[in-house]
């Protein structure tokens, strides 16, 4: 499952669909007793059972869609090239190889070529994003401390 290749902007009519869905899933999700509750398909009246988290799941999806936001759902254990993480960090490829050559984010040699887990792309990014706010709020202090910045 590969889908992180093929990331669309959901169109208006998508987004109407998924608003007016996503109301109604989010309600029933809350009255909800079973771990694996069984839901039909009105089209088919085919009758299915599915996990409770894969339903809060197409939750979250169809929340994101309603907003116009573009998706992906990837597999955590999906390893991607130096190429495709470096653009989900917004670097270089070069930029990105040498983060991996310092040891900032695990990956493994197949053959030549660097794959680095999905997982810990996301993973580096949160740190990343965390050290950042961490930074601005140290310099928003000194510059209070230093009379420069009035809260």
């Amino acid at each position: 499952m590969e889908t992180y290749k093929n990331i669309n902007k959901p169109s208006k009519d998508e987004q109407k669909i998924a608003i007016e869905s996503y109301n109604v899933l989010a309600s029933v999700i809350k009255e909800l007793k079973s771990e694996n509750p069984e839901i039909e398909i009105e089209e088919t009246q085919e009758r299915i059972k599915i996990p409770l988290s894969a339903l809060k799941l197409l939750g979250d999806i169809l929340e994101t869609m309603s907003k116009g936001k573009p998706f992906s759902l990837v597999p955590i254990a999906t390893e991607v090239t130096t190429q495709k993480a470096a653009e989900i960090l917004g670097c270089s490829r070069p930029h990105f190889v040498k983060l991996l050559e310092k040891g900032e984010i695990e990956f493994t040699k197949v053959g030549k070529h660097r794959r680095v887990k999905f997982e810990d792309i996301m993973s580096y990014k949160r740190k990343m994003k965390k050290d950042q706010k961490r930074l601005i709020i140290d310099i928003m202090k000194s510059d209070e401390e230093n009379g420069l910045y009035d809260s």
